[in-house]
């Protein structure tokens, strides 16, 4: 089934308690495309840089077989989105340094008509509005999931909650969960965020996994264990976690519950080769053989068939 994402293509700062990167290729719509494409080809994006957007980052991007880049706008008088961020010891906190919005300022790219059949849509975080407004052109969708982020909960809740009546699933981290339902479970904060519109809910816990809250029961997955030295910088795993299960669940051509489980855990070992450098370096240096050899030891560590 044709998978499409948009979302922010970025440059990332990033300090960690040990080291700092700057410049590094980041944003959600790219983690989410260079993890799916593991799993399913093409992946289509609609994004928009602009004319500060690293020449290394675009060679990077362009690198990664599975990907459809038809949908990228390079505006030349714009500048890109940018972000800056600082984790603290307990990497599963961290701060924003600064935001600079570029692109995001602007109206949305255009999605090429060559994309008019996509069937798979996923809404990486951006604002709610942005992402309505792309749903919108896919009436015929078959599977519409989304990402959200505390910022758009607080500013911009109206549309946000306009937007989960047209969904049908939403990716969510637990703080988020709790945010939006004033809920601290996260089992019980996805049901009352299935009463708002979406059929399915992925609570994201970082080092503890994910629960997949679904009309057809409750799934959890563990994360994948690393040692310490083997998290280099958690940015744009959920992103990544989001791509290998949706593109597990286009290349399956299911949108059944098992499936959905299978998703999770191809997910979650996609996003773990995400946490190992910096930027979108961990995925772009995996091959489909180190993704499956590692796959093979989750199963026997978390006994997940």
């Amino acid at each position: 089934m044709p998978l499409l994402v948009t979302g922010t293509i970025g440059i990332d700062t990033v300090h960690t308690p040990t080291a700092k990167a700057e410049e590094v290729s980041g944003g959600s719509c790219a983690y989410f495309a260079a993890a799916a494409a593991f799993h399913h080809e093409p992946v289509r994006i609609v994004g928009a840089v602009g004319g500060d957007w690293p020449e290394n980052h675009a060679t990077l991007l362009e690198s990664i077989d599975g990907l459809c880049l038809d949908g990228l706008e390079r505006r030349n008088d714009s500048k890109t989105f940018a972000w800056g961020g600082r984790y603290f010891d307990n990497m599963n906190q961290r701060e924003t340094l600064f935001t600079e919005l570029g692109v995001l300022e602007e109206a949305p790219p255009k999605v090429p008509a060559s994309y008019s059949d996509s069937r798979l849509i996923f809404l990486a975080n951006s604002h709610p509005t942005v992402q309505m407004d792309l749903l919108l052109k896919f009436p015929d969708r078959e599977l519409a999931v989304a990402d959200t982020m505390d910022l758009w909960i607080n500013i911009a809740r109206d549309e946000l909650l306009a937007l989960f009546k047209e969904i049908d699933g939403l990716i969510i981290n637990d703080s988020e969960a709790e945010q939006l339902t004033e809920i601290s479970n996260p089992i019980t904060a996805a049901r009352a965020i299935i009463e708002m519109g979406p059929s399915f809910v992925i609570v994201k816990k970082g080092e503890h996994g994910a629960v997949l809250v679904h009309k057809d029961g409750i799934a959890v997955v563990p994360a994948f264990p690393l040692e310490l030295d083997g998290v280099i910088d958690p940015t744009g795993a959920g992103d990544s976690f989001a791509g290998g299960f949706m593109g597990y669940i286009a290349a399956s051509g299911r949108l059944d519950f098992p499936a959905m489980q299978a998703g999770m855990a191809w997910g979650t070992v996609t996003a773990s080769f995400t946490l190992g450098s910096f930027g979108l370096d961990g995925l772009c240096s995996t091959t489909r053989e180190d993704l499956e050899a590692r796959m093979l030891d989750f199963r026997r560590i978390a006994q997940i068939s």
